[in-house]
């Protein structure tokens, strides 16, 4: 049974074996083992250089180091002391010398003592490296473990070899490595040698006789992980992969909680170059609000954003229980934060942004001088039939949410958007159409930089495709998608967050900020991937059936407006259209007073009047054919609008007034309009 060896034992070991270097350089240079006349000068020698190197061990810290694990880095300050104390002892014996006029040490010594004593203090740091590889082979036979093949000869390929070598608990043994590289090809890694590209997959496999492959290869695109799987099925490989670079740096997993290749491995793209220095400095120190900071898009938000150690973080969500997890998972990072000028303060707050007076209490007390906007109802089909909380949360709540933070001095806010609000066909997509339009308006109103950014299907999170497909596989099938050629556009959630992010070190105000998400995925092709991943035939083992578009649904989405003009930023992956606070409609506050008064009145037909004004004309069609069948209300006398009475937006929930709505023609001049399933009304348009 070994015990672990500290450093004091080093330091032990170095009293020892430095004296003994010093000893055989006497003996080498005199070429006897009997020293004679020079042990004074042995004496001599051996203390200042003792002396003068240990002290530099420990003013250079390697008496703080865990040589188990050390690198070219530790080996060079090592020697670099010892080179040091060696030519400090060397001129300790040339002052003595020039003083006494006596010579006790000849002047090849301290170059010889440099050689003895470089191997003298490597070979106990050294064995340290060696003890656990020893431990284990007498842990584990190597026919006990399970042989595998490991993708990638790079820096986390060589560290996952050492790991599974010092660890056999984990019941693997790395037969060989694979990699592009052609110039690694023939080397050996850790005793492990490079056997050939990802192409020789197949041959290598049954040669080596593994049982499985490990991709280890930071930042792989999926189409080559597609490739890669595709080459290992051929030959009943099962493949596995580390974790990505984005969770090894957030130290949220380690190289050895190898995992299954996943879908979301299969649909990486190149990562997004992310200014981080500029959010950092962006948020050091500063009070940030989080709204939505429950779900997965405003989790994630808080986890990066205290990264950047703000001074207070204010996670505002309305569902305790969402909060109440990221709250306490927050404290554990907080208690673990290393910069030492700050330790952010975490405000957990339970509010529905639906409700003003929440809101400016929350404004009032903590004060956020950055918000990020990701409260919202994203599910689309139940959005459809819920008109009334797609629009109260969605539009009604963001423009209390903008007005708070225009009347509290909010310098920077950023509203998460979807692709589903360009060219919209359905009443989600609608809602969040408006509240980009509101965000746009008050940015050029305040001249403050609020922005939007635009995500397309996100991996993961509540409610994605993905979830629905896992549930449906292991229930036995069958995987049910809506059309065969439905295309959707997936981003992961790091790369949502970091898109977030980067907008509000890019953002001037107004701009929609997109990412290229390349091309578009079919989800049939989705559907198949998670079959085959998830061991299983399609066809065989699980059923994929169509069932038909839902309502609000089309079969490609898009990422800009008509009229938006869109360039790449100096982040490649991201797009702005710079110019999208032009497109706000001159009358967009009377809409908002309608679509307001409607909405908290019941009065469906009263909401589709204001939708048509905002949606262009093809699109109405599709969202008046996606509505559920339902009675329509008679519509109630319509109020003053809040605006003209020159009220803040926030401070007409419940009222209502019989006078007709300025500047537009009255509640009933309306024309009725047949839909689909049912009957809409349609105001007149009021001319300009």
């Amino acid at each position: 049974m070994f015990k672990p060896i500290r450093n004091r034992h080093l330091l032990l070991s170095d009293l020892v074996l430095l004296p003994i270097a010093a000893f055989g350089s006497f003996v080498l240079r005199l070429e006897r083992l009997h020293l004679g006349e020079f042990w004074p000068g042995f004496a001599l020698f051996t203390a200042l250089a003792v002396l003068c190197v240990m002290a530099l061990f420990w003013a250079t810290g390697n008496y703080t180091r865990y040589w188990r694990y050390a690198s070219v880095y530790d080996l060079l300050t090592l020697y670099a002391a010892l080179t040091g104390g060696t030519v400090l002892a060397g001129a300790g014996l040339l002052v003595h010398r020039s003083v006494s006029g006596v010579v006790l040490v000849p002047l090849s010594i301290p170059f010889i003592f440099l050689l003895l004593a470089s191997v003298a203090i490597a070979m106990p740091r050294l064995a340290l490296g060696l003890l656990p590889a020893f431990k284990s082979r007498r842990k584990a036979a190597p026919s006990t473990l399970q042989r595998v093949l490991v993708m990638g000869a790079g820096g986390v390929g060589a560290h996952l070899v050492q790991q599974l070598r010092d660890h056999p608990e984990f019941g693997m043994q790395v037969v060989g490595l694979l990699d592009d590289d052609p110039l690694k090809h023939g080397m050996h890694i850790h005793g492990v040698p490079v056997l050939g590209t990802f192409e020789a997959i197949p041959e290598v496999a049954r040669a080596s006789h593994a049982s499985a492959l490990i991709i280890a290869i930071s930042g792989l695109s999926g189409r080559k992980v597609r490739r890669i799987v595709t080459l290992c099925e051929t030959v009943g490989l099962r493949t596995k992969i580390v974790p990505g670079l984005h969770d090894l740096l957030d130290s949220r997993v380690s190289f050895t909680q190898i995992r299954d290749v996943q879908i979301e491995d299969l649909l990486r793209r190149e990562p997004v170059a992310t200014d981080i220095s500029a959010v950092r400095q962006l948020l050091h120190g500063r009070r940030v609000l989080v709204t939505g900071g429950g779900g997965s898009i405003g989790s994630e938000l808080c986890r990066q954003i205290l990264d950047c150690a703000p001074a207070e973080l204010i996670v505002l969500g309305h569902g305790e229980n969402s909060v109440f997890e990221i709250y306490h998972e927050l404290l554990r990072r907080v208690a673990a934060q290393t910069d030492a000028g700050v330790k952010t303060v975490i405000h957990p707050v339970i509010a529905d942004i639906r409700e003003p007076d929440r809101l400016d209490e929350v404004f009032a007390e903590l004060r956020p001088e950055v918000v990020f906007h990701a409260a919202a109802h994203k599910h689309v089909p139940l959005m459809e039939r819920n008109l009334r909380e797609a629009f109260t949360n969605n539009v009604l709540g963001t423009r209390n949410l903008l007005a708070a933070a225009e009347r509290h001095g909010v310098e920077r806010l950023v509203m998460i958007s979807t692709d589903k609000a360009v060219n919209p066909t359905s009443i989600m997509g609608v809602s969040k159409r408006v509240a980009e339009l509101l965000v746009h308006q008050t940015a050029k109103r305040s001249g403050r930089p609020y922005v939007a950014v635009r995500f397309g299907n996100v991996l993961g999170s509540r409610g994605s495709v993905l979830l629905t497909f896992k549930r449906q596989i292991a229930a036995g099938g069958p995987i049910t998608v809506t059309h065969p050629e439905m295309r959707r556009f997936f981003m992961t959630i790091p790369e949502a967050v970091q898109l977030v992010l980067q907008a509000a070190v890019l953002g001037h105000g107004g701009e929609v900020f997109t990412l290229d998400m390349g091309e578009p995925i079919k989800i049939v092709d989705l559907a198949r991937d998670m079959i085959e991943l998830s061991g299983l035939q399609v066809g065989e083992d699980i059923e994929i059936v169509y069932s038909g578009l839902r309502p609000g649904e089309k079969l490609y989405e898009e990422l800009f407006v008509p009229g938006e003009e869109y360039r790449r930023t100096s982040h490649t992956k991201i797009f702005i259209a710079s110019n999208a606070s032009s497109l706000v409609p001159v009358n967009l506050d009377q809409q908002i007073a309608e679509l307001e008064y409607a909405t908290l009145h019941g009065d469906r037909d009263g909401i589709l009047t204001v939708v048509q004004e905002l949606v262009p004309n093809h699109c109405l069609e599709q969202i008046l054919a996606g509505l559920p069948e339902q009675q329509a209300r008679p519509a109630p006398e319509a109020p003053l609008a809040a605006h003209a009475l020159g009220e803040r937006p926030d401070q007409h929930w419940a009222k209502s007034s019989p006078a007709q709505v300025p500047g537009g023609a009255p509640a009933s001049a309306r024309a009725t309009v047949p839909g689909p399933a049912f009957s809409a009304t349609i105001r007149p348009a009021t001319a300009e």
